[in-house]
């Protein structure tokens, strides 16, 4: 419990002494940390945080990384990757720390991909799988860093939430079945062939 505590008190610590250093980093790096986004997606890394946004910002089109942001002591040639790094994917801004080895991503939280097709679920979930992920069910997986992600169909939707009973159960049982969702299963399930 101690450790839990004293580690969410240091990633405090340093976000806030990182936000304060950039009253001295030069203007570029400060514009990149304003935004309209009231809540930021805040992911914790063990010292890969500018290689993983790197990665995210190459898997998804409509990506890049803004500039880390760097202490004066960071900033120097030697030392090691910065503190903090903001990316962003689709308009959604994230906050990728390097925290060090206390926490893990879980399950209890996934990044939605809402995928147009099967061309586009097959895009995502081959990339993150190829690069070192792992699969999971019903469309989750993790990445190489351990982040979880649900690459799901816009249709998913659709089906499972028919207002036909039967309909949405058989395809919620075909859903269930799946690693990689399959949109044609789905839609034949779906419609009981």
């Amino acid at each position: 419990m101690c450790l839990s505590f004293h580690a969410r008190r240091t990633a405090l610590f340093v976000g806030l002494a990182l936000l304060a250093a950039c009253s001295s980093t030069p203007q570029r790096q400060v514009d990149s940390m304003s935004s309209t986004q009231k809540i930021t997606t805040f992911l914790w890394y063990d010292g890969d945080a500018e290689e993983a946004a790197h990665y995210y910002a190459s898997v998804f089109d409509d990506a890049s990384v803004l500039d880390p942001v760097r202490t004066p002591e960071e900033m120097a040639s030697d030392a090691p990757p910065p503190m903090l790094v903001s990316f962003e994917i689709a308009g959604q801004r994230f906050m990728a720390l390097n925290g060090g080895p206390q926490f893990h991503f879980t399950e209890a939280v996934s990044l939605y991909v809402d995928c147009a097709d099967q061309a586009e679920v097959d895009r995502y979930w081959n990339r993150f799988i190829d690069d070192g992920g792992e699969p999971s069910m019903c469309g989750w997986l993790k990445d190489k860093y351990g982040l979880s992600w649900q690459i799901i169909p816009t249709d998913l939707q659709r089906f499972i939430g028919d207002p036909d009973p039967e309909k949405a159960g058989r395809a919620i049982q075909a859903m269930l079945k799946m690693s990689k969702i399959d949109v044609e299963a789905l839609r034949a399930a779906h419609a009981g062939e």
